[in-house]
């Protein structure tokens, strides 16, 4: 295929704007009973091929027996630099943590 020919192909360039594959997120989980890990993140025309690229890319010596796909526009996530205000308890509500509670005289299974 000459590169005129390429050119006019419908496979989107890497830099090409206008048809540019959305970015997914991919997890895996390698063994039954345990969680899904993020392990990457690919560019895809669908969640079909996602799931495809993502097993030919992220378990190829057979780490997984689950992936998930997921756009990534489609994860909502917190601001890693604004973790103190979003993660600090609310001040006053000091009760929500069990250190704000003392053991109590005579109650023995506690």
């Amino acid at each position: 295929m000459s590169a005129q020919e390429f050119a006019g192909s419908s496979t989107p360039a890497a830099g090409d704007g206008a048809h540019r594959w959305p970015l997914w997120e991919v997890f895996v989980r390698s063994n039954r009973g345990l969680s899904h890990v993020h392990a990457g993140s690919l560019h895809a025309p669908d969640a079909a091929m996602a799931l495809r690229n993502a097993r030919d890319l992220y378990t190829r010596r057979n780490e997984g027996v689950s992936i998930w796909v997921v756009p990534a526009d489609a994860i909502a996530a917190s601001d890693p630099d604004a973790k103190g205000s979003f993660f600090e308890s609310p001040q006053g509500k000091d009760y929500r943590h069990a250190t704000y509670y003392t053991k109590s005289e005579g109650v023995k299974h506690l």
